[in-house]
């Protein structure tokens, strides 16, 4: 890479889609193209393509098969896991306005007996898919939303949800969601003691892992995880493709009506193109996972430490060791992340403030302030995302190019 070229460095945002990714999802756009529910050969050809990127999918995240539900990305299978279940639940658990009707606030006309409000429990830095889809709960069907806090490294308080699932409150709790890896700082969430809290008081797990997929392993079985959602596009799938995995023994309603696909889980006409894409682009993506991880762990802390030489000022947000490999996060005390953004871009060195998601809009990443980092710290984020090992040259001309505009900025 020579100094005139860009370095991309928002891999969290989205990553490119390889050659042989489209080249494997090809010939399902234009010679295998039939629809895998037609009983005619063109039909069961798509058919068997559909199941074997299903088995392979499958395999690459610890599940079966049958666990995996086709969608158009992770905010559709958040929306799925969170409001699936937690309907699912509310009615198994005969929560909510029991004799039928308006599931909202109860009114001086519903009385203690007839109404019992329904819990969702999520953490403070969940991503909008799921603490909007546990708003939503709240403003449709009277939900307690509960949201556990974390530690300045990002760190669900255990003990808080453990507090929360206890008693008469827990008998109420229909979920708990919890994200694998945060996306604005990287700290990866100790996902097997979180099930393990929420299962003794006998409430579903639903995790989001669209920022882990790919970057760590995932044992979704091993972990006895109930639901799990990825996208596509952050392990090198074109985007609008994910997936839910959800276990048989996990209640759950669609949200979706239609002809009975996925299970039932989510109708529509299936896009075999799309699945294949999915499996092969997340085998490869963990292909490179098992060959690159030390080396892109290294570049990281590499960088870490050469943006603490040139900015000494810098504070590095998250966990500084059980972070996903290749994130790097800081906040620059005196300037704005906006004005950092701009200013790298300039430079050649594209980057982002924290969440991919606030359609264009520069935002205090929430992550931040639920750690206690003071709001005007937090609007000086900066994150560095990559999926291949930086070399030595771009970290240099990385944190070269960070000194240079952060003494330009705090000079103005």
């Amino acid at each position: 890479m020579t100094d005139s070229e860009a370095l991309y460095l928002d891999a969290a945002a989205t990553e490119p889609v390889s050659r042989d990714v489209i080249d494997a999802m090809t010939p399902f756009l234009t010679d295998a193209y039939a629809n895998p529910a037609s009983v005619h050969q063109p039909g069961r050809t798509a058919a068997r393509a559909l199941d074997a990127a299903r088995a392979s999918f499958a395999a690459d995240l610890g599940a079966r098969p049958d666990d995996v539900i086709f969608t158009s990305g992770g905010t559709e299978s958040d929306n799925l896991a969170v409001k699936g279940i937690a309907m699912a639940r509310m009615r198994q658990l005969g929560l909510g306005n029991v004799g039928g009707g308006d599931f909202g606030d109860a009114s001086d006309n519903t009385t203690q007996a007839d109404f019992r409000r329904p819990r969702i429990v999520i953490s403070s830095i969940e991503h909008p898919a799921v603490s909007g889809s546990a708003d939503w709960l709240a403003r449709w069907f009277g939900f307690d939303v509960v949201r556990i806090p974390v530690d300045d490294e990002a760190h669900i308080d255990l003990d808080a949800l453990d507090r929360a699932l206890d008693g008469e409150a827990g008998e109420r709790t229909t979920l708990v969601a919890m994200m694998l890896a945060n996306n604005e700082v990287g700290s990866v969430e100790p996902i097997e003691r979180i099930v393990s809290i929420a299962h003794a008081h006998h409430v579903p797990v639903h995790v989001d892992a669209v920022q882990a997929a790919g970057l760590i392993p995932i044992r979704m079985r091993d972990w006895d995880v109930d639901s799990l959602a990825v996208s596509g596009h952050k392990f090198g799938a074109p985007k609008g493709l994910g997936a839910l995995l959800v276990r048989g023994r996990t209640p759950i309603e669609p949200i979706i009506s239609g002809g009975g696909q996925e299970r039932g889980l989510r109708s529509g006409t299936q896009n075999v193109a799309g699945a294949v894409a999915l499996a092969i682009a997340l085998r490869r993506s963990n292909t490179r996972m098992a060959s690159h991880y030390r080396e892109l762990v290294a570049s990281r802390d590499m960088l870490i430490d050469a943006v603490r030489r040139v900015v000494p000022r810098a504070e590095l947000t998250g966990d500084p060791e059980r972070r996903l490999p290749g994130h790097v996060s800081f906040v620059f005390p005196g300037v704005t992340g906006e004005a950092l953004l701009v200013d790298l871009d300039a430079r050649g060195i594209a980057c982002s403030s924290g969440s991919a998601c606030a359609i264009g809009r520069h935002e205090i990443p929430p992550t931040l302030l639920a750690m206690g980092i003071e709001p005007q710290i937090a609007k000086s984020a900066l994150r560095m995302t990559f999926r291949e090992p930086l070399t030595r040259v771009d970290i240099e001309r990385i944190s070269l190019a960070i000194e240079e505009s952060y003494a330009a900025l705090t000079k103005r």
